[in-house]
């Protein structure tokens, strides 16, 4: 846990440094990210979603329950590498609901049973730990609860490394970044994409260890 840690902790420090470093390289097409993402929509055949600034740094997401691609400040409005990434790289999530991407849809088929999972879920993991000797139940429900979280964790990857690869080839396809400019935004959402790498694997780790304690229980019971 310790190491898993660590290494979300580095993977955000560089995720911050290299979008830092990208925001100051400018565009040699002077695009902004709010006209990156309207040009890559426009060209997906996508008229019905909006691109709308919102605050904070690295808050940028696609909602597909309202149909916006929502771009934080240094995006929507940056001319830079970095902004040209992020703005591509959310605008490949709703080109992905326009396609029905397997992923994503079950993705989105688990929020609504993990958003009321999560309000109890610490709860019941109490409960388990310190029922454990008494029943194995609660902590049993735990896990299963966990398991969706972990569940989600790891469908998250094929969806935000599939929308990298949507918004690389297109900026690429269409002159929107030269070959220096392209390495430097594949580098930002690899870095990107690290993050859920970590906080899939934490998930897990926190998974095995919960399903641990559960075993042990049972052996000691």
């Amino acid at each position: 846990m310790i190491v898993i840690f660590g290494a979300s902790a580095f993977v955000s420090w560089r995720l911050r440094s290299k979008f830092n470093e990208y925001s100051q390289i400018g565009l040699s097409n002077g695009l902004s990210g709010a006209e990156i993402a309207q040009e890559m929509l426009r060209q997906n055949g996508i008229y019905d979603v909006r691109v709308l600034s919102v605050e904070g740094m690295l808050t940028d997401h696609y909602n597909p329950q309202d149909k916006t691609v929502n771009l934080s400040a240094d995006v929507y409005y940056g001319r830079s590498v970095a902004a040209a990434a992020v703005a591509a790289h959310e605008c490949g999530h709703a080109v992905q609901h326009k396609v029905a991407y397997g992923p994503l849809q079950f993705r989105s088929a688990m929020v609504p049973v993990l958003t009321v999972s999560s309000r109890y879920l610490q709860w019941v993991l109490l409960a388990g730990v310190l029922l454990l000797q008494t029943t194995p139940l609660p902590l049993a429900i735990g896990v299963a609860l966990f398991a969706l979280t972990t569940l989600f964790a790891f469908i998250t990857l094929p969806v935000e490394f599939d929308a990298s690869n949507r918004a690389l080839a297109w900026i690429q396809n269409n002159g929107v970044v030269n070959q220096r400019e392209y390495g430097f935004a594949k580098n930002a959402l690899w870095w990107a994409a690290m993050t859920y790498v970590v906080a899939a694997l934490g998930s897990l780790a926190t998974l095995l260890y919960y399903a641990s304690l559960l075993l042990g229980g049972r052996r000691s019971s």
